[in-house]
């Protein structure tokens, strides 16, 4: 838990009561290689840390599989649109490698936000991070290259092409595999 903690601290500082309390609704789970944490379908009651590991969010356009994003180790990762809706969604979350995470019970988090405002803060502050972060996804498919999205994923998470198979890259870039082999090349 202590790199759940640890990532806290980088948004708002939690008392060790507020500490504790996150603690007693969360747990660690190992997911084995293409695990669904979550599958389509399914309503987001989890807020998943991701301690040891790759995630990623996809869904399927006309049958064709489309990696929304990725997390990497000491990220948060969950569908905020089913959380706070409390409607099934239509995206998945898939393991990519064997995986440690930390399972925190939105339910039981939600109800911690009256006795502890610190605790409501942070969230608060992790999901505009992550609003922030949805947008720049947007205009970057809006605004640039896809050889430009390639060279901001890589300086952004440089083993990527080591931990995630390229089909998933090339589906993220929203470009085709043969395409992503051409860019690789002019490196």
């Amino acid at each position: 838990m202590n790199s759940l903690f640890n990532f806290f601290k980088g948004y708002n500082s939690l008392s060790k009561e507020a500490e504790k309390a996150i603690a007693e609704i969360s747990k660690i789970v190992a997911v084995k290689k293409n695990t669904d944490l979550q599958p389509i379908g399914h309503t987001c009651k989890t807020i998943y840390f991701i301690n040891k590991g790759v995630a990623r969010i996809y869904y399927f356009k006309d049958g064709t599989d489309i990696t929304e994003c990725f997390a990497f180790e000491n990220n948060i990762i969950a569908r905020v649109e089913s959380l706070f809706t409390g409607k099934p969604s239509r995206k998945a979350i898939q393991i990519l490698e064997d995986s440690e995470v930390v399972a925190i019970n939105s339910t039981q988090l939600f109800k911690l936000y009256d006795k502890y405002p610190e605790i409501e803060r942070l969230f608060r502050l992790i999901f505009e991070s992550a609003y922030v972060d949805t947008v720049n996804r947007i205009e970057s498919i809006q605004f640039h290259s896809a050889e430009e999205r390639y060279n901001s994923l890589i300086k952004e998470e440089p083993n990527v092409l080591k931990r995630v198979p390229l089909k998933y890259v090339a589906s993220y870039l929203g470009i085709t595999q043969v395409s992503l082999s051409r860019i690789r090349g002019i490196k």
